[in-house]
């Protein structure tokens, strides 16, 4: 638990660090002004910077499978509230609503354990390429040492193939 102090400082160090970037970007605007009047060539800013990402992007099925839940959880979430409120005026639609706000819950609940069971399934299939001691990484490692062993043992087949079968100690 922090202190009330501490937040204090943490806030403070926070506004300290964006009043730095807002100087540093209006220094870098005035020394742009300052290279017009000089003369020299202005730099252009891009329009679009690259950062590098926090956390790597989600694989495509896991991905897919989330944006789908989140669909399903919001359409869901639209409709009991509409049973809801239909419930509150009365209305007829009350009790369909109810019923399918059930089945849609249901459904969500099967949407979001997807995403989980993909996800799963992805980090078997393919490892876990961040931790170094991926069991993944060691299978690829083997497979790729037995297709180089492969290529280097076809590769002297053929060679002896060309030459006739010179360097064979005994013909058949």
């Amino acid at each position: 638990m922090m202190g009330t102090a501490e937040r204090q400082r943490t806030t403070a160090d926070e506004h300290g660090a964006s009043r730095r970037q807002y100087g540093e970007h209006h220094r870098e605007i005035e020394n742009r002004g300052e290279s017009k009047d000089r003369g020299e060539p202005e730099s252009r800013r891009e329009l679009w910077v690259e950062e590098p990402a926090r956390r790597r992007r989600l694989p495509d099925p896991v991905r897919t499978a989330a944006v789908r839940a989140v669909i399903i959880v919001a359409l869901t979430l639209i409709q009991a509230m509409t049973a809801f409120l239909c419930a509150l005026a009365g209305s007829w639609l009350s009790f369909p609503m109810v019923l399918s706000s059930v089945a849609s819950t249901v459904v969500a609940t099967w949407g979001v354990l997807d995403v989980w069971v993909t996800r799963q399934v992805w980090n078997q299939r393919n490892g876990v390429v961040s931790v170094p001691s991926s069991t993944a990484r060691q299978l690829r490692r083997e497979r790729r040492q037995a297709r180089r062993q492969a290529r280097t043992t076809a590769r002297n087949e053929e060679r002896i193939r060309r030459r006739g079968g010179a360097g064979q100690l005994s013909h058949p």
